[in-house]
């Protein structure tokens, strides 16, 4: 029986894949350097950064960070102007509060988590929340799942992630926890196969549990 559910957040609590990758294309344009989708979902895939296209063009890491730190910028103005609501999502973890501890598991920066979820009243339904740099290895290496199991003190087959992206996949079975996937339109050609069960929208997860 499951007591615990971890999450991750964007793609799956919220709506931000597009507006990240849009500012890191906007960026690395200034930079005379164009990032495509494929390349960007192989990027996330490996858990890697989109400024490793400004790296191969020789780049010195000074101008990357600077770059980068523009990207950022960039991405919490989008963070501020932009839709990122994802319908129901907070009715479900209403539901699911009832009967399941659950947390937020996420590679995303503090800042931008703080940033996103003002007043949106998602975070109230959490036990606790881990983001980038609270954790050993980043996605897809089993640290941040395991570090949430940990704070959960519960067993692995007590536990169930919920993820959008194969990065994201490969950290839970890496972690040795089920993992179910919802679908999001920017990560539908990822290889989900190691996945233990698949869902359209967060409201079929109940009923799934």
């Amino acid at each position: 029986m499951k007591k615990y559910i971890l999450f991750d957040n964007d793609g799956v609590l919220v709506e931000t894949e597009k507006w990240y990758f849009t500012a890191n294309v906007e960026i690395l344009k200034t930079m005379g350097i164009t990032l495509d989708e494929e390349r960007y979902r192989d990027i996330m895939v490996n858990g890697q950064s989109a400024f490793l296209l400004a790296e191969e063009q020789g780049f010195d890491s000074y101008s990357v960070e600077k770059a980068r730190d523009q990207r950022n910028e960039l991405y919490q103005h989008y963070l501020h102007t932009e839709d990122i609501a994802i319908e129901g999502v907070k009715e479900v973890l209403g539901a699911l509060r009832e009967k399941y501890q659950m947390g937020i598991v996420t590679s995303a920066r503090r800042e931008d988590f703080e940033l996103i979820h003002a007043k949106r009243g998602i975070t109230e339904h959490m036990e606790f929340v881990l983001c980038s740099g609270e954790y050993g290895r980043s996605k897809p290496h089993p640290d941040p799942y395991l570090k949430g199991l940990e704070l959960f003190g519960g067993e692995k087959h007590e536990a169930v992630v919920v993820e959008d992206s194969q990065r994201g996949l490969r950290s839970a079975v890496n972690a040795g926890i089920e993992c179910v996937i919802v679908h999001n339109h920017f990560t539908v050609t990822h290889d989900f196969s190691d996945a233990t069960h698949h869902i359209k929208t967060l409201h079929e997860l109940e009923a799934l549990l």
